[in-house]
């Protein structure tokens, strides 16, 4: 699967955007000659843009006859969809749909505690994600790299230079930030990562949250 950012760069061919948003609009399986003539382009060069965007995981492909076209003899055509919910690049990483979905959860299990539920909620979301990636053979500090956190050991501490919560930590300063230590506090324990502790360390232009390590 390729970065995020090489997706970017593949989308910024006009023609491959406009074939993505196509398919993307129609809901349903579509051809390789309906795209093409939605975009006024070639059979041949849509088919090669298309296969592009499923090599890049933004479209998926298959063999059958589209909706409402009888399936002749041989080969079905092959047809493609859109995959997943499309593609948001920010630099540095920001990660607000992972705060959004702890609060809504937190107010739909306990509106008259939603602050003490979303603190719970961080801390199972991020040791939840922690098993997991532990047992896929992930470390640490390249699960917070990932993340967005651009983490940055330094005698004893890991430093975390970027927050991918920093319009809200902004704004909402003591809640996003309390809700980040619990989650990456969350994450620690979910990775079983021995002997480190998070701290909130507010820092001017990064992280809140400072790991110490062995």
């Amino acid at each position: 699967m390729p970065e995020r950012w090489e997706i970017a760069a593949l989308l910024a061919d006009g023609s491959r955007r406009a074939l993505y948003d196509y398919v993307r609009r129609q809901g349903r399986p579509v051809g390789r000659e309906e795209a093409a003539d939605a975009t006024e382009m070639s059979r041949g060069l849509a088919a090669f843009h298309l296969d592009k965007l499923v090599e890049a995981g933004l479209l998926a492909a298959r063999y059958e006859a589209p909706p409402g076209q009888p399936r002749g003899r041989g080969r079905a055509p092959k047809v493609y969809e859109a995959v997943g919910d499309g593609l948001t690049l920010t630099i540095p990483a920001r990660r607000y749909e992972l705060i959004a979905e702890i609060l809504a959860d937190a107010v739909a299990e306990n509106p008259a505690q939603a602050g003490d539920a979303a603190m719970h909620r961080a801390h199972e979301r991020g040791r939840d994600l922690g098993q997991q990636l532990r047992e896929a053979g992930a470390d640490l500090l390249g699960v917070l790299a990932e993340l967005g956190f651009e983490p940055h050991p330094s005698e004893g501490r890991v430093l975390l230079h970027n927050c991918p919560f920093h319009a809200l930590a902004r704004r909402h300063t003591e809640l996003v930030c309390g809700l980040n230590h619990r989650f990456v506090a969350g994450l620690v324990a979910g990775l079983r990562a021995r002997d480190v502790d998070t701290h909130l360390v507010p820092r001017p232009g990064a992280c809140c949250v400072e790991l110490s390590t062995p």
